[in-house]
Order: C-alpha cells, then structure tokens, then sequence
C-alpha cells in the first residue's frame, strides 16, 4: 500500500494518486533531488511475484528511457524498492486524447491532422530506436493545453482484462486498436503501430471507433475480417486524400500498409496540397485476406453404361452409403440446431454496486461476477467520493446484464467545488481568468462607489458571492467594477502640469494629446488651454488635448548672436 508522504528509493516522494489500473498504479510525486514534479509508475503488488513479467517490464523500460523526443513522455528512471518495481516519467499536466473525445467528439480536420502528425513523428522516433509501442490507443496519448501532443506507456502494456488479448503473456494491445496480425498472433511489427494509428485517427475524425462488438473476440475477429467503415460516409467533407491515409494505414494485410510510419507522417503532412484534391479512392494491390481456393470435384458418375449389372449393383453401393451419411448429418445438425443454443445461452448477472471502492477492489468484484472491465474508463466529479474512487459503473448498478459484458467505471474526480477568495482590489482581467479556469461563470456589473481614489475602471470593488463561500462548476459569479463618476478639473486655474494632466488621463483611461506653445504668460509645463470643459463628467477612452505652456526660443537666439559679437570683437 502506497501512502502519502512514502518515499521511493529514498527520493521520490508520493503527493497523491492520480490514476489506477490493470498493470500498475500511477502517482504524482517530488524528486527530492532535483526538486521537480514526476509521475511514479509503481507494478502492482500480483504481478511483482511473476519474476518473467518483471525482467520484461524493466528490459522494456529501459530500453525505452533510450528515446527522447518532444513527443515522447520522457523516462528518467527504473527501479526496484522492497519489491516494488518502479518506472518513474515526466509528470505531464494535461488530459488524455480519450478525455478530449468524450469531451468533444469529433474533432476539426486540422487539429486531427496536426495531432496525428505529432504522433506519428513521436512514433518514427521510436521505430528509429527499434522500439514498437503495441499499445496505441488515446488513453496513452496527453494533450497539454499548449497543444502539445505526448506519447506514453512504450513497450510496457500488458494484457490483463477484456479489452485485451494475450498469447503466451505477449503484449496484444487494445482489441479496439489491435492490428489482425497481433490478433491471430503473428506477432508486431513496426507496421503494426502503424494500423494503430489509422485506428486512431479514424476515431479522432469521427468521435467513434470502428469497430464493435459485445466482447474481445468478437471485435478481434472484425478487425481480421471486416472491411474498414468508410470516414466520408460519416463526414462527406473530409477529402479523399485523407481518407486514403486511414485505408492505406489499416489495411488487414500488412503488405498493402504503409512501408513505416514516416511514409505515413509525409501523407499527413501533404494530404491537403492542391495537387490532392481530386485524388482518387484507395485501391489495395495486394489480397486483403487469403481466399481458399474451393476444391473442384469431377467424375462424380463413375458408372459407365456399358458395364454389366452385376458391375452396376456394385457401383450402387457408394451412393447409398452416402446418403446414409448425408441423412446422419441432416438429423445431427438438425439436433444442434435445437439443443444447442440450450446449453450455450449466456446466463445473466446483476451488476454489482462497487461505488466507492478502489479501482483493483472493484475490478476485483466485477471479475468475480463473471464481468470484464473496459479500458475506456470515464470520470466525473462527487462530493461523496474521494478522488481515484469508483463513483458508479456504466451499466449503472443492479441492472442485468449477459455474463462477460463489458463494464465501464467511472472515477470521481474528487469534489469541484471552488472557495472564493476576497477579490475585491484585484484587477477584473487577472481573477476572471482563474474563475474561468475553474469552470466558474463570471458576470460583470458597475457600481457607484463613494472614494475612487487608486481606481481605474478593472479594478474589482466588490463581489457575489462573498469571500470564503463554496462554488461548483457552472455556477455564476459577479464582480463589480466602479463608475468612475468623475469631473474634469480646471488644469490652467488650479495651476496643474503637464504630468499632472499625464496621469490623470492614465487613471481614467483617458486619450491624451499634448500641443505645446511658447510664452510667457505661464511657468513652462504648465496648462494653458483643454478641450473639454471643466465640470465635465469624465468617461474613459474619450479624447481630451491640452495647450502646455513652453518657454520661448528667442532669448536663446539673442544668447547666441550676442556670443557672434563677442567672437567677432575678439577678431
């Protein structure tokens, strides 16, 4: 059990849970050494006795700490500490590509193309090193809110519920995304990471996956078999040239593939050059699937008439004995037919209630149901439920359900409720932007305020509600800002200056021109004239000139011709 404030290797500090799964739980914790934020992967306690799983789970982790690539989750570390076997990342503040398309749904065609083009370079950069990734699917890809597209999980994804497949505790990948060749247990290549992504940007561009099915074998079986949907038949105007991208990377036989994934990522890159446009659909030159080739019977009558009877009654013996066996396999059919669906009729369960619980506690229970867990997990906040706990299930508790159904958890996201602090004094810009962030919505309202003074019009002077109050997601928030009821002064009578005037049309957002003029009837810098009336009320972004008063040049050119004369004198 990891706790709060336990310590790795006696340097990385847990702070906090931030994700639970099948393999291994994820926390957030301080390098204590270089004083940075990392992401702890910590191998769950069932799988540490399997001593095959542990040599592969460090070989492949680190050979993976080999790759660095602004795309790629950096991996700084790999250990082991009192029998638990550690990965520690880059802690990467964003959401996952899974949380973005439950959010969103289909994406733009240009933010599908530039992510796609992020992912494959980050891909190429892991064939270059000859590490294949066989897990790619949108829960290991985070989107930080710069855009940036990272890669997680190289080479580390095991097989361990419904979604997934093994063969001899080889890495399968998610059904979902998983290449026919992985599925019929050929192996991985570098073109299987390649279908993965077409997979993937199929599901980026339409907000769905291709293929479906009640269970792991039943979508393992359509991705070998069945034809890849059309992406323009669900959104006509995505050009052909991008969809020639997805037929070219799913392709079932890896021969009509593209040949690595920077052929791939130079399609992404020119898909959409004018020379494109009237591309053609996609033609595979190779058989996507091997057709057996029917076996042709001839000489089917082997009686000849000029056979004598004798010849001919034994010639009958054939044809009989075939359709007795002919009537045996019409009955037997015809038996399985009726009893069989008797014995192989799916008993139904109720889904049991695992709110509240931890992830393993819950996938625990629904596995002994008879149930398997999906890897689309999904989330959401409660007020009840700690953060990294199950809130309930999709399908919902109690409800009946055939035995081996797919059961989706939802994990609390921990409570959203905000606490308002005291905004009052604070620039309207600057709290906006954090109420926002929070989900908050902000409404602004003027108020007439008794002293001004230190005010400019985004300066916040009150708030509803106050200080201290909780808020949730959605709910509103008004600030008050100040009508600056002000009047202009009379600058020439109350003697102001040039800067004086300066910054007072700073104060109240006031467009200032400046004219000078020389004389001597005023001090230099000093107001002669304005455009707008004392009395006045002032409004911002409104123009106002004033007339400064300027000493004369003369008396500077009578200095320098009485200087002339000297010199001349002196001549």
């Amino acid at each position: 059990m990891i706790t709060k404030g336990q310590k790795i290797n006696e340097r990385y500090e847990i702070l906090r849970s931030i994700g639970e799964g099948g393999m291994a739980n994820v926390y957030l914790a301080k390098d204590t050494i270089l004083d940075r934020l990392v992401a702890v992967k910590i191998l769950r306690g069932d799988l540490s006795n399997d001593d095959k799983f542990v040599r592969r789970f460090q070989r492949e982790a680190i050979s993976s700490s080999s790759l660095s690539h602004p795309n790629i989750v950096e991996m700084y570390d790999v250990g082991e500490d009192s029998d638990k076997y550690y990965i520690v990342m880059e802690y990467v503040q964003g959401k996952t590509l899974k949380n973005l398309i439950k959010r969103r749904g289909a994406l733009t065609l240009d933010e599908t193309l530039d992510i796609m083009t992020q992912l494959t370079e980050g891909i190429s950069h892991a064939h270059d090193g000859y590490i294949i990734h066989r897990d790619i699917k949108p829960q290991n890809v985070m989107i930080l809110d710069d855009g940036m597209v990272k890669i997680t999980d190289f080479g580390i994804a095991m097989a361990l519920n419904g979604d997934e497949l093994t063969q001899t505790n080889s890495v399968m990948g998610s059904v979902h995304y998983l290449p026919p060749e992985q599925a019929n247990g050929t192996g991985s290549t570098i073109k299987s990471d390649v279908y993965s992504l077409g997979i993937l940007m199929y599901e980026l561009l339409t907000g769905r996956i291709p293929f479906k099915g009640e269970n792991a074998v039943e979508i393992a079986i359509k991705q070998m078999k069945d034809k890849m949907p059309s992406v323009r038949a669900v959104k006509p105007e995505i050009p052909q040239s991008v969809e020639n991208i997805i037929l070219k990377a799913c392709a079932k036989n890896p021969k009509n593939r593209y040949e690595s994934a920077k052929e791939m990522l130079e399609d992404l890159k020119n898909c959409l050059n004018e020379e494109r446009k009237t591309e053609k659909r996609h033609v595979y030159v190779h058989p996507e699937q091997e057709v057996e080739k029917t076996k042709k019977l001839s000489n089917l009558n082997p009686f000849k008439s000029e056979k004598s009877n004798s010849n001919k009654e034994f010639n009958k013996k054939p044809l009989i004995i075939g359709g007795i066996v002919f009537l045996a396999m019409l009955i037997l059919i015809t038996i399985v037919a009726l009893v069989l669906p008797l014995f192989s009729r799916v008993p139904e369960v109720r889904v049991p209630d695992v709110s509240g619980l931890s992830y393993l506690e819950a996938e625990e229970i629904l596995l002994d149901h008879g149930l398997l867990i999906s890897l689309d997990e999904e989330t959401e906040y409660s007020e009840t439920i700690e953060e990294g706990y199950i809130v309930a299930t999709s399908p919902r508790a109690s409800r009946l359900v055939k035995e081996g159904t797919e059961i989706t958890l939802i994990i609390s996201l921990g409570s959203n409720q905000f606490v308002l602090e005291d905004y009052t004094g604070r620039n309207i810009f600057e709290v906006k932007a954090i109420l926002e962030t929070n989900g908050i919505i902000v409404e602004e309202e003027i108020k007439e305020v008794d002293n001004i003074e230190n005010l400019t019009e985004f300066t916040i002077v009150d708030q509803m509600p106050k200080e201290g109050e909780a808020i949730s997601e959605g709910d509103v928030v008004t600030l008050y800002l100040p009508e600056l009821i002000v009047e202009y002064p009379d600058f020439r009578e109350e003697g102001w200056t040039e800067e004086q005037v300066r910054n007072f049309a700073d104060q109240y957002n006031i467009e200032l021109t400046v004219d000078y003029k020389e004389t001597d009837e005023l001090s230099d810098s000093f107001v002669l004239d304005q455009s707008r009336a004392p009395g006045t009320t002032v409004r911002s972004h409104v123009m106002l000139r004033v007339t400064v008063a300027v000493e004369p040049e003369e008396e500077e050119v009578e200095e320098i011709n009485n200087n002339d004369e000297e010199i001349d004198a002196q001549g």
